[in-house]
C-alpha cells in the first residue's frame, strides 16, 4: 500500500512539474524529455534485471551450497547464548529460538528467500507465547528491530547492482556496509534494550558485543591513518578475501558432509534465477517513477530545498544528493534501489554519491514493509515502541554511513 502511494506521487508530481514548466516556459523540450525518460528507464531496468540474473544465480547458488552444508547451523549454534539473553520474554529450549537465529542468521549471509519464512515462522511461535494477541510483545519488538537494521555479512545484490552500472571493483563497499550495518544493529538494540529494561551488562552479552565493538573499533583504527586510496585498496583486499574465504568454507563444509555440491548450486541458482524474473516489472515500475521524477526536475527542487537547509549548518554538503536513497529505505526497498540506481547512471558508480546511496541502501532494511509482513502474518495491529526503535536504528545506519564514507572514499 505504501508503495502504491509513493509510485502515484511520483508520477502525479512528475508529470504535473513538467506541464507547469511547459506553461511557464513554453519549452516543450521538458515535455519530450519526460516521454524519452519512461523508455530509457524501463529499458534500464530489463538491462539490469537480465544481468542480475547470472550474478544472483551464482550467489544464491553459492549460498545454498553453505545452507545444506551446515553453514548456517553453525553460525546458529555461536550466536545462540546471545540471543537466548536479549530475548527474555521466551523460556529457555523455546522452539521460536531455533526460527529467530535461524532467521537473522539467513539475513546475515544475504539468504533473503530463506530468511523471510523463518522469519514469518519465529513471529508465530512467539505469537503462541502472547497473552493479548493484538499487541506485540517485547520479544516480538526486539526481533523486529534487528530484522529492521539490516545487519549483513555479504550484500551481494548490491555489488551486483553496482557491477551493472559499471563499478571498477563492485565490492569496495562491502566493508564500509558491513560496519555501517553494525551500528545500525547496535543502536536498535540499544534503543530497544533501553524501552524494555534489558539488562545488557551480562557477561556473555559484554562479550559478544565487546568482541564485535573491538573488531569494529580496529578497523576503523587501522585504516584512520591511512590515504582515501589506502583505504580503498584495504577495503579491496579484505572484501576479496572474505568473500573468497566464505565461498571456499562453504564448499569444504559441503564436501565433508558428503552433499552433492553441484546439484546444491543448481538448485540455489533456480532460486536466483526465479528471483531475478520475477523483479523485472517491480523495477522497471520504479525506475520509471524515478526517471520521470528526475526528469521533470521535481527530484532537484527536493535535493536543493534540503542542499539549502543543510549549508546553513556545514559547508560539507555533498551527502544531500544521495539523500533520496536514505528517506526511501524505510519505506520502500524497491523504492530505495531505484534511487540507487539512479544515483549511479547520474553521477558515476564509483562517485561519492554513488557510494553512498549503496551505503544507504545496505545500511538498513525496509523498516515499515518488514513490520507490515511480519505483525500482519500473525494479526498484531497494537505495534507499541517498534516503529520508533526501528527508525532510531535507519537513523544510525546513515549518520555512519555518511561518515564512513568520507573516511573510506573521500
Amino acid at each position: 500500500m505504501v508503495l502504491n502511494y509513493i509510485w502515484i506521487f511520483f508520477i502525479v508530481s512528475a508529470i504535473l512539474v513538467a506541464l507547469i514548466s511547459f506553461l511557464i516556459t513554453g519549452d516543450v523540450g521538458m515535455l519530450q524529455s519526460l516521454v524519452d525518460s519512461t523508455f530509457s528507464s524501463a529499458k534500464s531496468g530489463f538491462e539490469i534485471s537480465l544481468y542480475l540474473t547470472g550474478v544472483l544465480s551464482l550467489w544464491l547458488g553459492i549460498m545454498k551450497i553453505g545452507e545444506k552444508g551446515g553453514a548456517v547451523g553453525v553460525l546458529s549454534r555461536v550466536v545462540s547464548p546471545f540471543f537466548v539473553r536479549i530475548f527474555p520474554g521466551i523460556p529457555k529450549g523455546h522452539k521460536a529460538f531455533g526460527s529467530i537465529v535461524m532467521n537473522l542468521s539467513a539475513n546475515m549471509l544475504g539468504l533473503d528467500n530463506a530468511a523471510t519464512p523463518m522469519g514469518l515462522q519465529a513471529m508465530r511461535e512467539m505469537q503462541e507465547l502472547n497473552e493479548d494477541k493484538e499487541t506485540a510483545t517485547n520479544a516480538q519488538i526486539m526481533f523486529l528491530v534487528l530484522n529492521t537494521s539490516g545487519l549483513t555479512i555479504i550484500p551481494i545484490s548490491i555489488m551486483a547492482y553496482r557491477t551493472q552500472c559499471g563499478a571498477a571493483n563492485p565490492a569496495d563497499i562491502f566493508l564500509p556496509i558491513l560496519i555501517t550495518t553494525f551500528f545500525s544493529t547496535l543502536a536498535g538494540l540499544l534503543a530497544v534494550s533501553v524501552v524494555q529494561r534489558i539488562n545488557l551488562l551480562q557477561r556473555t552479552v559484554l562479550a559478544y558485543l565487546g568482541g564485535l565493538s573491538l573488531l569494529v573499533a580496529l578497523l576503523l583504527w587501522s585504516v584512520s591513518g591511512m590515504t582515501s586510496g589506502q583505504v580503498e585498496r584495504v577495503s579491496v583486499l579484505v572484501s576479496s578475501i572474505i568473500l573468497l574465504g566464505v565461498i571456499l568454507v562453504f564448499v569444504i563444509m559441503a564436501a565433508m558432509r558428503k552433499v552433492n555440491v553441484y546439484d546444491a548450486f543448481i538448485e540455489g541458482a533456480k532460486d536466483g534465477f526465479k528471483t531475478a524474473v520475477q523483479i523485472i516489472p517491480f523495477l522497471i515500475a520504479i525506475l520509471v517513477a524515478v526517471g520521470l521524477f528526475r526528469a521533470s526536475g521535481a527530484l532537484d527542487y527536493v535535493v536543493d530545498f534540503i542542499r539549502w537547509v543543510v549549508a546553513l549548518f556545514t559547508d560539507e554538503v555533498r551527502f544531500v544528493d544521495a539523500l533520496p536513497t536514505a528517506f526511501m529505505k524505510p519505506l520502500s526497498g524497491t523504492g530505495a534501489r531505484g534511487f540507487m540506481i539512479e544515483a549511479m547512471n547520474t553521477y558515476g558508480a564509483d562517485s561519492y554519491v554513488g557510494r553512498l546511496s549503496c551505503m544507504f541502501q545496505g545500511a538498513a532494511d525496509t523498516t515499515f514493509y518488514i513490520l507490515a509482513v511480519y505483525f500482519g502474518s500473525v494479526g498484531i495491529k497494537n505495534t507499541r515502541h517498534a516503529v520508533t526503535c526501528g527508525l532510531i536504528a535507519d537513523l544510525a545506519g546513515v549518520v555512519v554511513a555518511i561518515i564512513l564514507c568520507g573516511l573510506f572514499f573521500g
